[in-house]
């Protein structure tokens, strides 16, 4: 059941037998979600953390007008809202984007879980500066990068993050957003990506179609991206 999550956190730093028995009984009930379903509502009180299990998650925040922002994508192995387990609650929307499976973590577990085991809350205090170090980095997408640039780093960091979980080939990965939701995740309208995706197929950097990511030049798409890993941290060692 978290095999995603241990795979994240050991690509960072090494698991014990027994912390892995631990991780194991954070688990509580099971939920599965259709496409396009809010799981999460902004300002709800929140007694318990999900754990991504299957599909693809996004946080989001909207506009009097209808205007959706995603301000971050979530792959199998990460936690959703980790952060509610001190803040009780989320200042903003979270979505399944296609059919997802969560795992529910009761924050009452959380807390034995900083109380008996020190490691694993560092790891996890780890998870949530990680989130931050991506939000930074979307941050400078969205305020200086080109159009081009901006699809391009969000395509380049999806490969990374989905390579450490095991659910990414060299060639590619499975990506089942529609331009549209592509859209608002980099802050540009349908239109506009719709054109840059034609000008990357067009380069032979990168091709988007039938809700997958085909790498054409991985080295070529992360020159235009300046795409530069070391946010993500997947450098090994103990924390």
């Amino acid at each position: 059941m978290i095999d995603y999550l241990l795979r994240k956190l050991r690509a960072r730093d090494e698991i014990a037998d027994l912390e892995e028995l631990a991780l194991g009984r954070l688990a509580g009930e099971i939920r599965d979600y259709p496409a396009d379903k809010t799981v999460i509502q902004e300002g709800e009180p929140l007694d318990f953390s999900s754990l991504l299990l299957e599909g693809m998650m996004c946080r989001y925040k909207d506009l009097r007008d209808g205007g959706r922002q995603i301000s971050a994508i979530h792959v199998p192995g990460d936690f959703l809202d980790l952060h509610s387990f001190t803040l009780k609650r989320l200042d903003h929307n979270v979505m399944a984007m296609t059919r997802c499976k969560v795992v529910l973590v009761p924050h009452e577990r959380l807390k034995a879980m900083t109380e008996e085991e020190p490691h694993l809350t560092r790891l996890f205090w780890f998870s949530t500066n990680l989130d931050a170090a991506m939000h930074r980095e979307w941050e400078l997408s969205l305020g200086r990068r080109s159009a081009i640039a901006r699809v391009a780093h969000l395509f380049c960091e999806l490969q990374a993050r989905l390579e450490i979980v095991g659910l990414a080939e060299e060639a590619g990965y499975d990506f089942k957003f529609t331009q549209t939701e592509i859209a608002e995740c980099v802050g540009l309208t349908s239109v506009h990506v719709n054109r840059v995706l034609r000008q990357l197929r067009e380069r032979r950097l990168v091709e988007f179609r039938g809700g997958r990511v085909t790498m054409l030049d991985r080295a070529g798409l992360e020159r235009i991206a300046e795409f530069r890993p070391a946010y993500l941290y997947l450098d090994r060692r103990p924390i």
